[in-house]
């Protein structure tokens, strides 16, 4: 199988992986998730006098709310003021009642991570002695039970909305602009909005009672809702309501407006649509980085944009395969043509590349070595992700290689019009020649040869046929037609001589009966009639039509007619 590969290719493979390895072993370790890192009493210990507070410190910033730290003593009740407060940048606490008796207190915690997921725990420490009985937490794990699943259905539910959303868009604008018509493809990318608009408020109201309670009952508690909307998870839900709205606009010129334009003024449309969509697309983008892993730990300044980028990528590709495929099989009457399907090859191969360099990125910021893909949650899932990317990619393959059979077609069908019209015109598209003018060497007198050919069997064909020895014979020869020689300007065609024809002398009318108060004009010696005069010179009147006053038709002289002289 090595083999197989080409020496370059194969180098550039091998200085990747020695890239990402370098990466990897060069970082510190880093958790997903917020974890206890610390605790002031000590997990498990015993001491003298009962402390005035209980501090908690954690791998990174996390989000409290006024039960998020609880302090129970050996019959369950609560200890605390309820006030927890922040002591640094990641170490909390919360105050402790006076005078504390003697026995096993709990300290229970539940948290919101950076990234948006909750955390919860829960420890033990004893003063003066540890109490034959203490409190037992529920093993219930944040995050779970029935808002869990609907929580994390709602956030997949998401993803595919903005998939189909972006991708479908990507794929009109870049490949295929002719699909704006399309009625397959415009429900396919105005379900991808639907999806995304009511996931998004879907989670927007479950995001309390995932992060609080669990109960489904506290998902339309609207207490609960004002405290999500102060929250930076509340905040990208808002924004990403908002920037659905500036879709909803976007996707309305895109199959309205957009469909309506040719020629200028639709390329025009396009760039202000290719400019506006991105924009939208990469704000939505940003609501899930915002809020997500890549807000913190480390460089999230670099870390935010590559995951925007790393999203919009996975939207192009599998969004635009998404459409692709729904425009040839729900679309057989106007499928895309040959220059759609490999346009949107070149852009699958970009993506891919683009999701293989942020992914990498990624992947070493989150793990940091190459034990924390076996030994956290992280990176087992990070191994399935890679597993199912693996999968994508040999499916790219495959379609890379349907879509090249597809584009064939279209290719060859100009050559095959091409040679079409050349047999019509009586050119010879015989290879063999071709074959063995290039096999001689000798390029250039074949050329020629061939040329001369061909013009002369264009103008045999264009001379006109024998005629029919059985018709009359008439004494006006037919001329012959030049034969054009190679090289040299066709000769211009002849002017048709007209015909001289006689003048056929008009009817003149009887002269009217002079009134006898109307003067008579003046006569002149030639004949009856007014005196006529030549049009154009000096004393020339207006010239009057025959049989209206003018008492005779107007002769020619020279080649320019008489007028009639009042």
């Amino acid at each position: 199988m090595t083999a197989t590969i080409a020496p370059r290719v194969r180098t550039l493979v091998l200085l990747l992986l020695a890239a990402a390895g370098l990466l990897l072993a060069g970082a510190g370790p880093v958790s997903a998730h917020a974890v206890l890192t610390g605790s002031d009493p000590q997990q498990g210990s015993v001491v003298e006098q009962a402390p005035d507070r209980v501090q908690v410190t954690f791998s990174e910033e996390v989000a409290l709310s006024d039960d998020s730290l609880r302090v129970l003593d050996p019959k369950g009740e609560r200890v605390d003021t309820g006030e927890p407060s922040e002591v640094s940048g990641t170490t909390y606490a919360v105050r402790l009642r006076d005078s504390l008796a003697d026995g096993t207190y709990t300290v229970s915690y539940q948290v919101v991570s950076a990234d948006s997921h909750p955390v919860a725990g829960a420890y033990t420490f004893s003063v003066g002695a540890p109490s034959a009985t203490s409190v037992s937490v529920s093993d219930q794990t944040a995050g779970g039970g029935v808002v869990g699943a609907l929580y994390g259905f709602g956030r997949y539910v998401s993803y595919a909305g903005f998939v189909v959303l972006v991708g479908g868009a990507a794929f009109v604008l870049a490949c295929w602009q002719r699909g704006s018509g399309v009625r397959a493809v415009q429900r396919l990318v105005v379900s991808g909005w639907l999806a995304l608009t009511s996931a998004t408020l879907a989670l927007l109201l479950m995001r309390g009672s995932y992060t609080g309670s669990g109960k489904v009952a506290d998902i339309f508690d609207l207490d609960l809702l004002g405290d999500v909307l102060q929250t930076k998870t509340g905040a990208a839900l808002v924004s990403r309501l908002l920037l659905l709205a500036a879709a909803a606009l976007f996707i309305a010129v895109l199959f309205g407006a957009y469909d309506k334009r040719e020629g200028t003024e639709k390329r025009d449309l396009t760039f202000g649509l290719a400019i506006g969509g991105t924009v939208v697309a990469a704000g939505l983008a940003a609501s899930w980085a915002m809020s997500e892993h890549a807000s913190t730990g480390l460089q999230p300044g670099i870390a935010m944009p590559v995951d925007v980028v790393h999203l919009l990528a996975v939207a192009a590709w599998l969004g635009g395969l998404t459409a692709l495929l729904v425009a040839l099989y729900r679309s057989p009457e106007l499928p895309p043509d040959g220059t759609a399907v490999r346009r949107f090859s070149a852009l699958a191969f970009g993506s891919v590349l683009t999701l293989v360099v942020t992914g990498v990125y990624q992947s070493w910021r989150q793990l940091g070595s190459w034990s924390a893909l076996t030994d956290t949650r992280y990176g087992q899932l990070l191994l399935v992700k890679v597993a199912l990317v693996v999968l994508l990619v040999g499916v790219a393959w495959i379609s890379r290689r349907w879509t090249g059979r597809l584009a064939a077609p279209s290719a060859a069908k100009p050559r095959t019009e091409e040679a079409t019209a050349s047999a019509t015109d009586g050119t010879d598209t015989d290879p063999a020649g071709e074959t063995e003018g290039s096999a001689s060497g000798n390029t250039e007198p074949a050329d020629s040869k061939r040329a001369a050919r061909l013009a002369r069997q264009r103008a045999g064909a264009r001379c006109p046929a024998r005629p029919d020895r059985t018709a009359p014979v008439t004494t006006d020869r037919p001329r012959p037609t030049p034969r054009h020689r190679p090289g040299r300007p066709p000769p211009r065609p002849r002017r048709a001589t007209p015909t001289p024809t006689r003048p056929v002398k008009p009817r003149t009318p009887p002269p009217a009966a002079p009134s006898p108060l109307t003067p008579r004009a003046p006569r002149s010696s030639l004949g009856s009639g007014p005196l006529l005069r030549p049009r154009g010179r000096s004393g020339c009147g207006t010239p009057i039509r025959t049989g209206s006053g003018c008492g005779g038709p107007c002769w020619p002289r020279r080649g320019s007619p008489w007028c009639c002289w009042r």
